[in-house]
């Protein structure tokens, strides 16, 4: 089906905008989860980091589940009967971008000006310039879905407060909103990791429960 990039996802618009690259959305998943794991378990045995491993290999398989959940996020949405101007929300505005970059900022702010503590755990007191080059990579693929989860959920509340849909295209969208959900807690399974980090724990947990209490009202509402 083509597509305009306004109504995609930025993720989706970057293998689609290359000239000449035409590869399918689970190639593209694939080929960034190996990249990702090639990349942590070569500098964790090379700098003999391998408790980074264990995490760094959590991050890069919740960032793959998390690509595939955007693809799937944006398909259904784009097959809703919904408004030109619900579409121009949630795909052409870009707002998951500038919540993802947000939440970025806020993660390193928190790592290197208020407690490094995760940073030593993980890489020890020195850590490699690689290491940190490639943990800064994952944790922004991480943010970007944390932003794109926020926005979506947003948006769908917009939906169900002002776009009437048919009870057919209401159910759909209301497994939509379920889904949102779902992509959301996925995150969990980054909180073993942050046990001793009870800001960044509060950060993850409380995200997963804004985008429960946002997406549920959309549900109520629709």
């Amino acid at each position: 089906m083509s597509r305009n990039y306004g109504e995609m996802w930025v993720y989706e618009s970057l293998v689609g905008g290359i000239p000449g690259l035409d590869i399918s959305r689970r190639l593209a998943v694939a080929i960034q989860f190996v990249l990702f794991e090639v990349g942590v378990v070569a500098l964790g045995w090379y700098y003999g980091l391998w408790d980074a491993v264990v995490a760094g290999t959590v991050a890069v398989a919740v960032a793959a589940v998390g690509s595939v959940e955007m693809h799937r996020l944006g398909a259904i949405n784009r097959r809703l009967p919904t408004p030109p101007a619900h579409k121009r929300l949630l795909f052409g505005s870009s707002i998951e971008i500038v919540l993802g970059v947000l939440a970025f900022i806020a993660l390193v702010t928190y790592l290197i000006a208020w407690d490094g503590a995760l940073l030593d755990r993980l890489f020890g007191p020195d850590p490699p310039i690689p290491v940190v080059y490639l943990s800064l990579l994952i944790l922004w693929d991480l943010t970007y879905r944390i932003g794109t989860s926020w926005w979506s959920a947003v948006v769908a509340l917009w939906r169900a407060v002002h776009v009437d849909l048919s009870p057919a295209a209401t159910s759909r969208a209301r497994r939509l909103d379920a889904e949102n959900i779902a992509f959301s807690a996925l995150q969990l399974v980054l909180v073993p990791f942050l046990l001793s980090e009870p800001v960044l724990l509060g950060a993850v947990v409380g995200h997963v429960l804004a985008v429960a209490i946002v997406c549920s009202a959309a549900i109520v509402l629709s």
